[in-house]
């Protein structure tokens, strides 16, 4: 250690610039200016003059492998009546709700038999009747799970689906 090298004390936050050295002690200053004693046993150089000769190595980062299993996207399933048939307007509105229900139950069918893991069914925004029918059939059937937010029940145009077995 030299005159004007920076040094911090071992385990106290205090640094500063080295005003004398003798054979054990040394004085630095501080950043406000007082001056501190200590042994040269508690100091440590600061700065980059320890690593300016260690060459840097840039390594590359690994990669985590990801089952693709899991990788895949939701199975999406829309209930809007138009998707489902050709001609919407001959269907009375107790017509359109069997149909979409029955549509609904043979996708969760579907999904279990071909062991699909997830599943979003989008009834969209509204009154809320198709909404309900969704729940409703969601909360008869074991082996998923599904979140069932009462709070924002009208906020949400679509619910996933997670099958557990």
């Amino acid at each position: 250690m030299k005159i004007g090298d920076k040094v911090s004390v071992i385990d106290e936050d205090l640094e500063g610039t080295l005003v004398s050295v003798n054979d054990k002690t040394a004085i630095f200053e501080d950043l406000h200016g007082f001056r501190h004693e200590y042994p040269l046993a508690q100091l440590v150089l600061r700065g980059n003059l320890i690593y300016d000769e260690v060459p840097l190595t840039k390594k590359e980062e690994t990669k985590k492998n990801i089952s693709q299993k899991h990788q895949k996207n939701a199975m999406k399933i829309d209930l809007h009546f138009d998707q489902l048939v050709k001609n919407p307007n001959e269907y009375d509105s107790w017509e359109r709700l069997f149909i979409q229900k029955e549509r609904l139950m043979e996708v969760l069918d579907f999904c279990k038999a071909n062991k699909i893991k997830r599943l979003e069914v989008i009834h969209g925004l509204g009154e809320g009747i198709l909404q309900e029918l969704v729940y409703e059939v969601l909360r008869g059937y074991t082996g998923i799970e599904f979140e069932e937010n009462e709070f924002f029940k009208h906020q949400s145009a679509s619910v996933e689906v997670v099958f557990i077995t």
